[in-house]
């Protein structure tokens, strides 16, 4: 039987390398990924345990992703605590990124931001389970 260990890398394709990579390069300094590799048309971070890969779009594909569209919906950071979650919003707030949901409960102890980047393709910092920790530690 197969079993898989985790989410290794995504890698998304741009409109606009020069723009993706100027807010993933802030982006991913923010959230403490080093640069793992980076190329003429491509560049990836990593924390250690994930990747993230931009890379350019081929001529003609180069339009917005539009929320519904097939495709990619949304990549969600899982952070440590809901405090980063706000820290986050107002980072990606500095940087002139669409708030598409602010800060907030989502779903039962599901704290999370979504945004969106250059292409409009949406991304999400989340914390999950923290007031349940809380509570079980007796805090």
């Amino acid at each position: 039987m197969v079993k898989v260990l985790g989410i290794d890398h995504l890698a998304i394709r741009v409109s606009d390398f020069a723009a993706s990579k100027a807010f993933y390069e802030k982006l991913f300094a923010f959230l403490e990924f080093e640069v793992l590799d980076a190329f003429e048309d491509s560049m990836g971070w990593t924390n250690g345990s994930t990747r993230f890969w931009i890379g350019q779009a081929e001529e003609g594909r180069r339009h917005r992703h539009r929320t519904g569209d097939v495709g990619f919906h949304h990549y969600a950071f899982a952070l440590q605590s809901r405090a980063e979650v706000d820290e986050l919003e107002a980072f990606v707030k500095s940087l002139g990124a669409t708030i598409v949901d602010p800060a907030g409960e989502y779903y039962e102890d599901y704290y999370a931001v979504f945004f969106l980047d250059p292409d409009g393709l949406k991304l999400e910092g989340m914390k999950y389970g923290e007031r349940t920790a809380h509570a079980k530690s007796g805090g």
